[in-house]
């Protein structure tokens, strides 16, 4: 799904990514650990191609398709998306238009999947604009639920959420990464579970995503660097007990 290899990235002319090589298979999914400033969003943005964020030198492949160059749009239409920790407050973009938008060409229930997010008493509202915490996420959901893509990346799905909307949160970031947990459009259960290759690369904090969802892995970046790989339980339970400090000898 996802090839990287010998990653350089410098934001602001100082080098954050220092060679980075990852893969990540057809319907894996990934944890990402790291200490704040460690590069974890930098290579999730990179990945998905955004200004600021300035390869010198090494690869990026999805499906075959060398990425590196292309624009963020490009790369959406092959199928890869996005859910941010922060995402900006649009004036004038009403809610039900953007998923439109990220629906493209897909016939798409609106009505269904807001009902399944609990956003439909937003729809009509202007993208983020004064939405609390899990409001936002669960906009970002919806919109990853309307585009569809092959690999989602996720940046701390469980940032500014309560503990009722972490529940939700979790079970919709599931199934959009394992399948929908009901019949959408007509389409049977057995038919939608058998299209679903979906791979997800997730960045947390806290662990609180993995009692949702099924990992595969988890890596530990550090000083731009990636210092571990592991099941990502046993790297939670490592991190808890000593910190990042022996990130520190493995590199060394």
């Amino acid at each position: 799904m996802l090839t990287i290899e010998d990653l350089h990235v410098k934001v602001g002319g100082k080098e954050i990514l220092r060679g980075i090589n990852l893969q990540i298979q057809e319907g894996d999914n990934c944890i990402l650990f790291g200490p704040n400033g460690s590069g974890k969003t930098s290579l999730l943005m990179t990945i998905m191609g955004f200004a600021g964020y300035d390869v010198v030198g090494g690869r990026i492949f999805f499906r075959d398709h060398e990425i590196t160059n292309m624009a963020p749009y490009e790369r959406a239409r092959l199928g890869i998306g996005m859910s941010f920790q922060r995402p900006p407050t649009i004036h004038g973009l009403k809610t039900r238009d953007m998923i439109k938008l990220c629906a493209g060409e897909r016939k798409v229930d609106l009505d269904q999947l807001a009902q399944e997010v609990n956003f439909t008493a937003l729809l009509d509202r202007d993208i983020n604009s004064g939405f609390s915490g899990g409001e936002i996420k669960r906009s970002e959901l919806l919109q990853l639920m309307a585009q569809d893509p092959s690999l989602v990346l996720f940046d701390e799905p469980e940032s500014g959420v309560d503990l009722e909307n972490m529940n939700l949160i979790g079970k919709i970031t599931r199934s959009i990464l394992d399948g929908p947990l009901e019949p959408r459009n007509g389409v049977s259960m057995k038919e939608l579970k058998s299209r679903y290759q979906t791979s997800g690369l997730i960045i947390t904090h806290t662990g609180y995503i993995l009692d949702y969802i099924n990992a595969d892995r988890g890596h530990v970046l550090y000083e731009g660097k990636l210092c571990c790989t592991a099941r990502p339980r046993d790297i939670l339970d490592h991190i808890s007990k000593y910190g990042y400090k022996e990130c520190v000898r493995c590199l060394n």
